[in-house]
């Protein structure tokens, strides 16, 4: 269905953060079948079983779309569907969430290291503290970092390093690549998670796909500003159903 989109959100915080984009996106087009699925709680690492469970479970012919890591996890599952996909939309989400040498608009690995040691040792200290850098650029900071915890699931600390080791895993670089159908990409310009020179390399890897950054946004902006993320998103699926 090309007015069906399922949006799958990031690590940690639930699908609360992307609500008030769903309903902004209904309101844009009431057409538009939204729909919020929450990431498998999984304590496997391996991309495939996040995969597996996903593509068992989510209706087929439909856009897919994500934050962060849900962006990554829609990615990948678009190339495994192919034509069963309409297309793919992404949210402050990076092809590598951990830099490497041949991508380093991402975290530093050893940030990543000392915050998953983090959420080994105490996992409820450091969702707050990730909730804080989601919200870290916003015009309020520390009432969108409030709003982000506050609608948190509780999760097991096994799921939640899985998560994050999955994170680690994921390169969708090559399924980006692999990937025919239309390709919606927003970046923020303040997100303190996803460099926004991530947009920059992006494009120098895919010049033909459709890139937007975000000026002075922060990682959590599908919260901070729904309405302008909508816009952009319905006016990329209306382009691309005219197509």
């Amino acid at each position: 269905m090309r007015d069906r989109l399922i949006l799958l959100p990031g690590w940690g915080l639930g699908t609360a953060p992307l609500q008030p984009l769903a309903g902004a996106l209904r309101g844009l087009d009431p057409r538009l079948h939204v729909e919020i699925e929450p990431l498998p709680a999984l304590d496997s690492s391996d991309p495939a079983d996040w995969l597996d469970e996903l593509d068992a479970n989510l209706p087929q012919d439909a856009w897919l779309g994500g934050w962060s890591l849900g962006g990554m996890l829609a990615a990948e599952l678009a190339v495994r569907r192919g034509e069963r996909c309409s297309g793919l939309l992404t949210l402050a989400s990076n092809l590598r969430f951990v830099a490497e040498p041949s991508w380093p608009s991402a975290m530093a690995a050893e940030t990543f290291k000392v915050f998953r040691h983090g959420c080994a040792a105490d996992s409820a200290a450091t969702l707050k503290r990730f909730a804080l850098l989601c919200a870290q650029g916003a015009l309020d900071a520390r009432g969108l970092s409030r709003q982000l915890l506050a609608a948190a699931p509780q999760q097991q600390s096994a799921t939640l390093l899985a998560g994050l080791d999955l994170l680690a895993n994921l390169d969708t670089r090559a399924a980006l690549q692999a990937f025919v159908g239309p390709q919606l990409h927003l970046f923020a310009g303040a997100d303190a998670l996803v460099p926004a020179s991530a947009a920059q390399a992006l494009l120098a890897l895919l010049p033909d796909v459709e890139i937007g950054l975000i000026d002075h946004a922060s990682h959590a902006f599908a919260l901070e500003r729904p309405h302008e993320i909508a816009a952009a998103i319905q006016a990329f699926l209306h382009e691309a159903g005219d197509d």
